[in-house]
């Protein structure tokens, strides 16, 4: 067992975040007076907490609870999905907002992070109903989005009819105005993009063939014959699975939050879903193993796909994980201490904010169409996706290289700014993501500077 098993976990998602972040300062250049500077850099601008009364379909009033955080705005308005779910709350919102805004600084994109919730299970829920909750929140917020302040996208349990919803509510509120672009995701008759429903799975599938490329995962060569797990069948789970099928991977193993079905040569992904729309679960499936909601992440495979919430890698399971790399289609699935029992292990790690930034880039074609009032085709997108995601791969490859090459001289940098603080960790792929999107991030601030 690892040492680093013996440290007492935090799940909180923003507290990982955080430890995300300070395990990246020490490797972001030219931060002068770096504590300051690290306060505004990870703390977001604006936090939205909104009480929301709404006529269920029994005529009762109940209240849910949302939130809106903008994190930063240094390179350009917000950008980030809304999801409903059982266990939102502001620490995992800000802490998805915060990720948003080192995803799109790691994608090279104009944008900061923001992110939204409301507290609400839409599976007991009438299409009716969630609409209500939609229209209600996305007038509460008023101005705190806009086409160029913070532009939502769909996330966990909401889809393009919800985005068509906040369009329909904000362009109510703000008529005679071009408001296509308040949010993206939207249906195609909308103002929606080709390709927006598999973007973060493409964008997956970009990453993990130039990591190959640049043989970055020891004794994996192609994704061709390699046996891949994915825990979580929603969107970016399922298409991930048929995407990297279709590249000439076995998937070996999927789950969803009611367990997994597992077979060793490889499965019948259309009965997997098949199975899944008659019964609400893969779990079942004919001819696979039955796996409850986290045995994919512990099934022998080359590649392992999280694709379902926060916090499925940890302390308590990551010394059983049998993947040569775990490719991050969730956000934040792996914990920091996870990291570490990982990196030991000689496992390769592509973080969340590069492996599933495809999302957030096709979004923000989206937006570029909305403004220009154009429509592009599916083949435009996808071109301008690969290279975008090929990019971001080729540098954070290239900081991670740097990082290991001149870890002595950035330990000693850091023993003269922060004498008395732990040297820094020795860095992998999520640091060197980290600190490319923070530094992008400084160098927005710096060259902005302090109003007024």
């Amino acid at each position: 067992m690892s040492d680093a098993a013996a440290v007492p976990e935090d799940l909180n998602p923003h507290h990982i975040a955080r430890a995300q972040f300070d395990r990246a300062i020490p490797y972001v250049d030219n931060v002068d007076g770096w504590e300051g500077i690290a306060e505004w850099l990870f703390e977001p601008e604006r936090v939205v907490k909104l009480s929301l009364p709404v006529v269920m379909d029994d005529g009762r009033v109940r209240v849910f609870h949302g939130y809106r955080v903008l994190h930063n705005t240094a390179r350009g308005p917000g950008k980030g999905g809304i999801r409903f779910y059982p266990t939102v709350d502001e620490d995992e919102v800000k802490a998805l907002a915060t990720w948003m805004t080192w995803k799109c600084a790691v994608a090279s994109i104009p944008f900061g992070g923001a992110k939204g919730g409301v507290q609400c299970d839409p599976t007991k829920m009438s299409v009716g109903e969630k609409r209500r909750v939609t229209r209600r929140f996305i007038a509460s917020l008023g101005n705190d989005i806009g086409p160029h302040t913070d532009i939502p996208a769909p996330d966990m349990y909401t889809d393009a009819e919800t985005m068509a919803w906040v369009y329909d509510t904000y362009q109510m509120m703000h008529p005679h105005a071009a408001n296509l672009g308040v949010v993206t995701g939207k249906p195609l008759d909308l103002g929606g993009i080709p390709g927006r429903g598999t973007a973060t799975a493409q964008g997956l599938a970009y990453v993990l063939e130039r990591l190959l490329s640049l043989s970055e995962v020891p004794g994996l060569a192609s994704v061709a014959g390699s046996r891949v797990a994915v825990q979580g069948f929603g969107n970016a789970g399922r298409h991930a699975a048929f995407i990297l099928r279709g590249l000439g991977a076995r998937v070996v193993a999927v789950g969803d939050v009611g367990g997994g079905a597992a077979r060793e040569d490889g499965l019948d992904l259309e009965a997997v879903e098949a199975h899944l729309k008659a019964t609400g679960s893969v779990v079942g499936t004919p001819g696979t193993l039955c796996l409850d909601a986290r045995g994919p992440l512990e099934v022998e495979c080359d590649i392992l796909v999280p694709a379902a919430l926060e916090n499925q890698i940890t302390l308590e399971n990551a010394e059983r994980v049998k993947a040569r790399l775990v490719i991050e289609a969730a956000n934040g699935p792996t914990t920091p201490g996870a990291d570490r029992i990982l990196c030991e292990r000689g496992i390769v790690v592509a973080p969340d904010i590069l492996a599933n930034a495809g999302g957030v880039v096709v979004s923000y074609f989206e937006w570029v169409q909305n403004l220009d009032n154009e429509q592009w085709d599916e083949h435009v997108v996808q071109e301008r996706l690969r290279v975008k995601m090929q990019r971001a791969t080729d540098g954070v490859v290239k900081t991670y290289h740097h990082l290991r090459e001149h870890y002595d001289e950035y330990r000693e940098r850091w023993r003269q700014a922060a004498p008395g603080d732990p040297d820094p960790v020795f860095p992998d792929l999520r640091i060197a993501a980290t600190a490319t999107a923070v530094g992008r991030c400084w160098t927005a601030v710096d060259q902005r500077g302090v109003w007024p």
